[in-house]
């Protein structure tokens, strides 16, 4: 905004130097101009009034030449009288001897010689040099004329001199202006740069200090209450989900629990023929705890402002692979891992073992016996994404019955489950690690593998690739995991 107010100014500043200093330049320029010939004038009058009364007292050899040489001097030129024939009769400077047969055909000294009364002032050429010429007729009735010539050159200097005055007068005051308007702008700015430093802090932290509402135009003032207003309704709100996930994790778990423990009392009171139901309830009350579990940790997610982390996935993927290998070899499915070169990346704090404990639950859980789930991480660069350059993609590969197009379409949504899928889940897993893969500033998605079940690719922000390096974690306040859930 401070730039854009400031280039206003100048383009303002620029425009009206330009409607004032042009005119002002060419009424300047033809001034100087006038001022250099009629200077030129005025000396020939003088000149030739003089020329005129020497010739009449005889005196024009002796006093002529040196009044003539006085006035060159004094304007800068040359001075030349010559008498009613055109002859030469005294001049400031030597003539070469083509220039003083020229004389009586100059057109100024041959519009004097006939008695102009007027001066006459032309442009000519001598010598290869352009000259100002003046030539006026002797006074006092006597034949001649008197051609006085001033080099162009001094008319342009003092023209470029004119130029050069305005040009730097302008200057100062763009200078001026640059350094008044950049007060102004900077004043100007201050309260949106707060409003702007108010709404960085409410989308990194969920909080915002209010900003002042007696600052700047009324629109600012309105603004600003406005983000007031909105920026306290927020925290409110996440204040009161907040408590909500707090009191919902306790209210609900407890029943729950009682709830399984009631019907683990009633198994020796029942018949062999409830028992199935028996189980079957069990089996529910656990996927009922789970899928509260799960919901309560969306919304802890949800309303979670951690700011991601440097991680290195490779040491993550080897570290929960050694933790599901045994429950994998338990189940007759092999888990293998490739880590290969790949770079850290920058992720929510525990977002990894999250998304793979997810991940390879699932992968578990459709995976037949003797199959195998390949845990791979491979390096991933494409120009098209931004902000980040280097990207790390996380695949799990089963063997299982895969799913088609619309389900793998459908599978992040909430609650869902694809048709025949084994009984246990709760429909939360994929859609938890959606969740986490877009607040780490990433993507989730789901692929056909090669060997007829699901590849499941989660790519990554690489650490090196985030914009400024990579991102530190907050530096006060205990780090927060993300909340683990198995779907």
């Amino acid at each position: 905004m401070t730039r854009r107010i400031l280039l206003s100014y100048l383009t303002l500043a620029v425009l009206v130097l330009l409607c004032l200093e042009i005119p002002l330049g060419f009424v300047y320029s033809r001034g100087e101009r006038e001022q250099v010939v009629g200077a030129a004038r005025d000396e020939a009058e003088s000149v030739s009034a003089y020329a005129a009364l020497t010739l009449e007292t005889g005196r024009a050899e002796r006093d002529l030449p040196e009044r003539v040489a006085h006035c060159a001097a004094r304007i800068g030129g040359k001075v030349v009288v010559v008498d009613g024939s055109g002859a030469l009769l005294a001049t400031s400077h030597p003539l070469s001897e083509e220039v003083s047969r020229s004389l009586s055909v100059r057109p100024g000294i041959v519009a004097a010689l006939r008695g102009a009364s007027s001066v006459d002032v032309r442009t000519s050429t001598i010598g290869g040099v352009e000259y100002l010429s003046v030539a006026s007729p002797l006074g006092h009735g006597t034949q001649g004329a008197v051609w006085l010539t001033v080099p162009t050159r001094m008319v342009h200097e003092r023209v470029h001199h004119v130029w050069l005055l305005l040009a730097l007068g302008g200057l100062g005051v763009l200078t001026a202006v640059v350094l008044v308007g950049f007060g102004i702008a900077r004043w100007t700015g201050r309260p949106i740069r707060e409003l702007e430093r108010a709404t960085h802090e409410l989308a990194v932290g969920g909080r915002a200090t209010p900003v002042t509402v007696t600052k700047g135009p009324p629109e600012v003032r309105s603004l600003a209450a406005a983000f007031n207003r909105t920026a306290a309704r927020l925290a409110h709100l996440l204040d009161a989900q907040r408590a909500f996930a707090g009191e919902a994790s306790h209210q609900l778990k407890t029943p729950l629990a009682a709830l399984r423990l009631r019907l683990e009392n009633l198994e020796p009171s029942v018949a062999d023929r409830g028992r199935g139901s028996l189980t079957a309830a069990v089996t529910e009350t656990d996927r009922l705890a789970r899928m509260v579990e799960g919901l309560l940790a969306m919304a802890r997610l949800e309303e979670d402002a951690a700011r991601p982390v440097r991680v290195d996935i490779g040491e993550v993927c080897a570290e929960r692979h050694r933790t599901w290998l045994p429950l994998y070899g338990r189940q007759g499915v092999s888990l293998v891992l490739f880590t290969g070169a790949v770079e850290p990346v920058s992720v929510l704090p525990g977002a990894v073992e999250q998304i793979l404990d997810n991940l390879l639950s699932n992968a578990l859980r459709a995976s037949p016996v003797g199959s195998t789930v390949a845990v791979e991480l491979r390096p991933h660069t494409s120009s098209r994404r931004a902000p980040h350059s280097g990207w790390v993609d996380l695949h799990v590969t089963d063997e299982g019955p895969g799913m088609t197009t619309d389900q793998r379409a459908r599978a992040f949504d909430r609650f869902w489950r694809a048709p025949g899928a084994p009984k246990g889940g709760t429909g939360l897993g994929l859609a938890l690690v959606q969740r986490l893969a877009h607040a780490s500033g990433g993507e989730a998605s789901l692929h056909a593998a090669a060997t007829g079940g699901l590849d499941a690719v989660v790519r990554l922000p690489s650490a090196q690739g985030a914009p400024g390096g990579p991102r530190p974690e907050r530096p006060s306040g205990r780090r927060r995991e993300a909340p683990v859930v198995r779907a």
